[in-house]
């Protein structure tokens, strides 16, 4: 029971994992302008995800741009897409790995392939939850390093957006649950009862066979068998 319990606590955060990071690939929250030195002005705020560019006015209107050509993007925004996008594509798959072989469920029920089954779903939940965060820290590690360089102008320098910290908690969730999918399962063991084997080319006697012996009261009386007094032993049984 407690193993069952494990397991249905890894597959939903594993789950929830992929929620986010689906959230986090598809926002242009990635990053945000930042307001230093001579960029005080707020009325207009730039932000740049995956796949657009957007700009926020303070009167509530987004306006974003889709980048048009695949190839004339940098290569860091290029490893980017393919990573996150192989990360949620992988945490799929480790869902439905997971759900097929919990034991809470009944598909392969009683086969031996159900334990393995949901220790890959467990390992490609860590997996895709590590691809995810390569491009995140990447993309952190990028801002931070614009953001203090003092030869940038300060009107091209950017701050960590949200989809950042979701994609950083959506691959802790995702990691830390394909990790209790695989400790759930990895201390499952078949016991059976220990049966010892005879090795081939050896042939046991069968044991020799030994007739029931006959009930001493179940045979006919015999003459001899009279007393002088007239009666039979067996009356007296």
């Amino acid at each position: 029971m407690a193993s069952m319990a494990v397991q249905l606590l890894g597959f939903f955060l594993g789950l929830f994992g992929l929620f986010g990071t689906l959230v986090a690939t598809v926002l242009p929250h990635w990053r945000r302008t930042a307001y230093v030195g001579s960029n005080i002005i707020t009325a207009t705020a730039y932000m740049k995800g995956l796949w657009m560019e957007c700009a926020w006015h303070s009167t509530g209107i987004y306006q974003c741009e889709i980048h048009r050509s695949q190839l004339a993007l940098p290569r860091d925004l290029q490893a980017a897409r393919a990573l996150m996008v192989l990360s949620c594509v992988l945490s799929t798959l480790a869902a439905v790995l997971s759900a097929v072989g919990m034991k809470c469920t009944r598909c392969v029920r009683g086969s031996s392939a159900k334990n393995p089954l949901a220790v890959s779903g467990g390992a490609s939940f860590v997996i895709a939850g590590i691809l995810g965060l390569v491009p995140i820290s990447w993309s952190t590690n990028d801002v931070i390093q614009d953001f203090y360089n003092p030869m940038l102008p300060n009107g091209m320098k950017y701050e960590i957006g949200q989809a950042i910290y979701v994609g950083f908690v959506s691959a802790g969730l995702t990691i830390l649950g394909g990790a209790l999918l695989c400790l759930s399962c990895g201390d499952v063991q078949n016991h059976f009862p220990y049966r010892a084997q005879v090795p081939r080319g050896t042939h046991r006697a069968a044991p020799a066979y030994h007739p029931p012996a006959a009930y001493k009261g179940n045979h006919n009386p015999s003459s001899s068998s009279a007393s002088s007094s007239g009666y039979r032993l067996n009356d007296y049984v």
